[in-house]
């Protein structure tokens, strides 16, 4: 029965730490912020499938292409391709991105780059604060394989 109060105990305070922080800016505590708002995390792209079709007489390929929409101040995390030769071409903004450990790049409306199978992309961010920025990637993959694979927090 203990167990019990103190899970209700606990399961209202959490109620209420939630609606607090929840409440519009003006009803909280005079210099003090809910914790939600100290909090940011950094805006990443994402990736929409456009076309898929696996390469006829190419066994095993498949062709892809998808449209990477980065937001203002965006930064992907740093991934890998799998075995896929990528290619991918500005739509929109300015696009800044490292491969392996070559120097750091940037890619304008209209300009494009290639990564070779296995590399390893450690940087691609929208250099804008406030404009979006659009990429039409190509990949050539290996049928099945995912097309991207972000490293894993350390």
């Amino acid at each position: 029965m203990t167990g019990i109060r103190f899970a209700c105990g606990l399961l209202a305070a959490g109620m209420v730490a939630t609606a607090a922080a929840c409440a519009p800016a003006g009803e909280h505590a005079p210099g003090k912020l809910p914790a939600a708002a100290v909090v940011s995390k950094q805006p990443s792209e994402t990736l929409s499938p456009l076309f898929e079709q696996a390469l006829p007489h190419v066994e095993g390929k498949t062709f892809t292409s998808a449209i990477a929409d980065f937001p203002p101040g965006a930064r992907a995390v740093p991934h890998r391709h799998g075995n896929a030769f990528v290619y991918a071409y500005v739509l929109d903004g300015t696009v800044r991105s490292q491969i392996d450990g070559g120097p750091v790049r940037t890619y304008h409306q209209g300009e494009n780059w290639v990564e070779a199978p296995g590399v390893h992309h450690v940087l691609t961010e929208n250099t804008s604060r406030t404009e979006p920025a659009k990429l039409l990637v190509i990949f050539i993959s290996n049928t099945g394989e995912e097309l991207k694979v972000d490293d894993q927090p350390r």
